[in-house]
């Protein structure tokens, strides 16, 4: 018996939508890395990029646990001395909600061309409205 290797011509995309609301920040990158991954189906590669559209909505209702809010720091640097910028979580959440959920997201993913293609994959959004309806997104309910 031969081992299956999917390729790219053959893979079949279907499209997920996420409430973020109430939901752990972790948690949900966690199974929205899986899902852009592809890990989740039985026809799984790990040389191709054969995950799925994720639609993540309501990113500012978020939560962290524990002191992250304050504690928790996001560092961008300009590449010019002293252009270092830091954030703490909270700025982030009231802010840059959708940075927030697509840097721990694409976090996840594996570094290089095909986490970046991976990585457009997934479409963040603050409130509960989206562009995406065309797609027929699945509601995923994570726990």
């Amino acid at each position: 018996m031969k081992t299956f290797m999917q390729t790219k011509e053959n893979v079949e995309r279907k499209w997920y939508i996420i409430d973020a609301e109430g939901k752990t920040l972790g948690r949900l990158a966690t199974k929205a890395a899986e899902i852009l991954r592809g890990k989740h189906k039985r026809t799984y590669t790990p040389h191709v990029d054969c995950g799925d559209y994720v639609i993540i909505i309501n990113a500012s209702k978020v939560k962290l646990t524990g002191k992250k809010l304050d504690d928790k720091m996001y560092y961008n640097h300009s590449g010019y001395p002293g252009g270092l910028r830091e954030r703490n979580a909270r700025t982030m959440l009231e802010k840059y909600p959708e940075e927030m959920v697509e840097r721990a997201v694409k976090g996840m993913l594996p570094n290089g061309p095909l986490g970046n293609k991976m990585g457009k994959k997934l479409f963040v959004y603050r409130d509960a409205n989206h562009k995406h309806e065309a797609g027929k997104p699945i509601a995923l309910n994570i726990d």
